[in-house]
């Protein structure tokens, strides 16, 4: 079977340019002892809104890994696949996160529901699970009403697997099921409930991505209770491993953290406990290499400065359009969004200052972060006039794009 590395990272690259630099902060880490399989992800919304084509992302990720020589596994994700859009993907991934959470809350059948509660008495009562010192109890009538909310997610979930398996043969690609896109966060008690059900469709999951307490708005820090989400991530750690024994699924089974990008202060949380288990981590960036490349041409001066200034401008008349489909992952204040008239005059540092994610910094507005973090089908609009800026700059931007992947996540993440 194809194995899923301990630890991967899932890098976004929205217009196919910084796979280099964004393997340099690879390297970077495997040069200070800690290796890191490379996921290179983009969804298929993302190819829809830029034109693009799953292809892409192997060809640029084919090309980085030979120059750099790099030998280690890497892999490219068909980020957030469902049924009716898999099959674009499936010639160019090797990772298929296969996204169930517009399935959660549809009505499961009776004897659905009856089926698998015969088949999995050792659900009933007080459960004893290694590492939570608690125990968690579910009674028959909590347990009904968790199958009902998820047992048709698992359900598509196993024919989404199933239809890959039969078309790339089983072994040859790594499943990995989110759920992380829904209103409300998953219990560890519905968590276990939940792999159950995924162990029953027999699907050979390595990761799996659910809905964790608090806020992971685009591009901004975790907004939440800390302590809630630590213990909820270890409970959570406590519950794959009691799964793995009981149910079968995969060794290696880890959970993903869709992170929105920039989550530092939860990154310390994970470290700990991943360091304390001995668990593996999936964990996702997506955007955030956009952004780079905003700062990279800001920094650049002269066309750079005022390309971003204009694509500031559209996402401004557009908000509306641009926020809707990301409405439950941003929370953008109207009121602290600066005017035309108020950014006409700022230079690429003052640009820089706004969108660098050092929240400490006087001038970093996150709001504005958030709208641009939304906002790149509008660099995909100015054809290449943008991408041939990248080309101009690369070094500038390139230098923005692993400082803040390696300095911003993998050290916190992985070296502390």
């Amino acid at each position: 079977m194809l194995r899923l590395a301990r630890f991967s990272f899932g890098v976004g690259d929205r217009f196919g340019h910084q796979a280099p630099a964004q393997l340099r902060a690879f390297q970077k880490l495997l040069a200070q002892g800690v290796e890191v399989v490379p996921v290179w992800n983009k969804s298929n919304r993302e190819h829809s809104f830029i034109g693009s084509q799953p292809e892409s992302v192997r060809a640029a990720a084919e090309q980085a890994v030979r120059q750099a020589n790099w030998s280690l596994p890497w892999h490219t994700d068909a980020d957030h696949i469902r049924l009716d859009t898999v099959d674009r993907f499936l010639s160019s991934s090797d990772f298929f996160t296969i996204d169930v959470a517009d399935s959660i809350g549809k009505p499961a059948s009776a004897e659905m529901i009856h089926r698998f509660l015969k088949n999995h008495p050792e659900l009933f009562g007080n459960l004893h699970i290694n590492g939570i010192p608690e125990s968690i109890f579910l009674s028959g009538d909590s347990l009904e009403e968790i199958a009902s909310k998820y047992l048709a997610a698992t359900q598509e979930a196993g024919r989404i697997y199933r239809y890959i398996a039969h078309k790339l043969g089983e072994g040859n690609f790594i499943a990995e099921v989110s759920m992380d896109e829904t209103d409300s966060p998953q219990t560890p008690q519905e968590l276990l409930v939940i792999l159950a059900a995924l162990a029953d469709e027999r699907i050979a999951l390595q990761t799996i991505a659910p809905k964790f307490t608090g806020r992971f708005n685009k591009g901004v820090d975790y907004v939440g209770d800390l302590d809630r989400f630590a213990k909820e991530f270890r409970d959570d750690l406590c519950v794959l491993a009691h799964a793995v024994h009981r149910y079968g699924l995969p060794e290696n089974l880890k959970l993903s953290v869709h992170s929105g990008s920039d989550k530092y202060s939860i990154y310390p949380i994970i470290r700990q406990a991943i360091l304390e288990t001995g668990a593996g981590l999936h964990i996702k960036t997506a955007g955030t290499t956009w952004l780079e490349e905003l700062i990279g041409l800001a920094e650049s001066g002269d066309e750079g400065t005022l390309l971003v200034f204009e694509i500031y401008s559209i996402a401004l008349e557009q908000i509306g359009a641009l926020t809707e489909p990301y409405a439950s992952v941003i929370d953008i204040h109207m009121s602290e969004l600066p005017s035309l008239d108020d950014v006409a005059s700022w230079d690429g540092t003052r640009w820089a200052n706004t969108l660098r994610h050092i929240p400490s910094h006087p001038q970093f507005n996150s709001h504005v972060r958030q709208l641009l973090h939304v906002a790149f089908k509008l660099a995909a609009k100015k054809g290449t006039r943008y991408t041939d800026l990248l080309k101009s700059h690369s070094e500038i931007i390139g230098n923005n794009v692993y400082e803040n992947l390696y300095t911003r996540h993998m050290k916190p993440l992985f070296l502390g």
